[in-house]
């Protein structure tokens, strides 16, 4: 197969595995916080057990196990807001929130790899505008607030995209998802003492009895093994690219979202409008591109 093509397909089967990522953080009863803490404290015990693991990571270069230290970072902020976007609004609004990060990739990834713009990139991260309009047409009060650290969390996505690319072929996928994630939880971990004193509400850290399911399916196959795939497909595809296609996921989850979560109730018409153009800018820029001979990697 194409390498191209299979890592679109590669992009394609970890979406879906974050489709349901929305999903169990609405069921899970932890606080944003601790949900992220435990998600990444399993994840990184989880690739432990991977064959020479540890021993690779020793070898990266110092300089090298920084950057993947700050791409933690970046990843744990990002999914505290994400989490918390769907704690005050729900889970379709923040999925779709984070449609935004092809427009915040488009701009971001010039400076990172010291190019122009490119004006196609532009051109259809802007065309997502359009139906982010009608998606927030009637949101109001927590769901707004939601939308708002949703559109943070796509920044912060798109940020940690585009390094991982730009430094992808410094390390094996696995050893940098460990590396990043691990980074991810000391970091949490030394946030702790503030968490509890600045905010009394969010000292219940342990799962309850249920959680503790939905904990194990959200590291290990929505976060573990969809991690991985994804910076494989990074080797072949461009970070815009990524996140673009990476907009497929408010359709999983909102589908699922509809299904276990009853959001369907929650939201009007003009909401799904917005998605279906969102989804229509998905679907365009790769044959767009292909056919003014646009490269994506």
């Amino acid at each position: 197969m194409n390498p191209t093509k299979k890592a679109y397909l590669q992009l394609h089967i970890a979406i879906f595995l974050w489709g349901f990522t929305a999903i169990l953080g609405d069921l899970i009863s932890l606080v944003a916080f601790w949900l992220v803490w435990w998600r990444v404290g399993f994840t990184s015990l989880s690739l432990v057990f991977f064959p020479n693991v540890l021993k690779k990571a020793k070898n990266i270069p110092l300089a090298d196990l920084r950057r993947f230290g700050i791409v933690g970072v970046l990843i744990a902020i990002h999914w505290i807001t994400f989490f918390g976007s769907i704690k005050y609004a729900n889970a379709s609004v923040a999925l779709v929130a984070m449609s935004t990060s092809a427009l915040f990739t488009s701009f971001i990834e010039p400076i990172f790899n010291n190019k122009r713009l490119k004006k196609l990139d532009i051109i259809f991260g802007l065309a997502v505008i359009p139906g982010m309009s009608l998606v927030v047409n009637d949101l109001k009060g927590d769901m707004l607030l939601g939308l708002f650290i949703g559109l943070l969390s796509a920044f912060l996505a798109a940020l940690f995209a585009v390094i991982n690319k730009k430094y992808i072929s410094v390390a094996e996928p696995i050893v940098m998802t460990f590396i990043e994630l691990s980074s991810s939880w000391l970091f949490l971990s030394l946030l702790i003492p503030i968490v509890i004193v600045y905010t009394p509400d969010s000292i219940q850290w342990l799962p309850a009895s249920a959680d503790w399911v939905y904990l194990l399916i959200l590291s290990l196959l929505c976060t573990t093994l969809a991690f991985m795939i994804h910076l494989y497909a990074l080797r072949h595809i461009s970070a815009f690219a990524s996140n673009l296609v990476i907009n497929l996921e408010p359709v999983y989850g909102i589908l699922l979202a509809g299904i276990f979560l009853s959001d369907f109730e929650e939201l009007n018409p003009t909401f799904y409008i917005g998605v279906v153009l969102i989804l229509v800018v998905i679907f365009l820029y790769p044959l767009i591109s292909k056919r003014v001979g646009y490269k994506s990697n």
